[in-house]
């Protein structure tokens, strides 16, 4: 067994606490849907979403920040490897990530758009 697999239970959740430091440290896009997220989730509570409305918007939520720390994992360990040497299949593997995670977001938009806007609407017309 590596010393990876004997670290234990404790240190799991402090390598994982780093990681996600890590990805705010290095990746303005988290800190920005990190911001983004804050601002929905305190606009969902002003808007007495329920339970489901907010899972819903946990989970939108959820999806594009893993699939931003997907996409910035996949670039430094291609980057590692190519030592930051062009590559043809390195650009389409992170074109391809970077991919998700825009297709995430749109998907993130729309469910935003039709759980916000279906709270919004009725008050703008009284």
């Amino acid at each position: 067994m590596s010393r990876y697999k004997q670290q234990g239970f404790n240190n799991t959740f402090k390598n994982a606490r780093k990681g996600f430091n890590l990805a705010l440290k290095s990746e303005i896009n988290i800190r920005v849907h990190v911001v983004v997220a804050t601002i929905v989730l305190l606009l969902a509570a002003y808007l007495r979403f329920s339970a489901i409305e907010f899972c819903i918007v946990l989970f939108a939520i959820a999806l594009v920040i893993c699939c931003e720390m997907l996409n910035t994992a996949i670039e430094f360990a291609l980057d590692s490897i190519y030592h930051n040497k062009y590559s043809r299949m390195v650009g389409m593997a992170k074109d391809i990530s970077a991919g998700a995670v825009m297709f995430a977001t749109i998907i993130s938009v729309f469910i935003g758009v039709i759980l916000y806007g279906s709270k919004i609407l009725p008050l703008l017309l009284g």
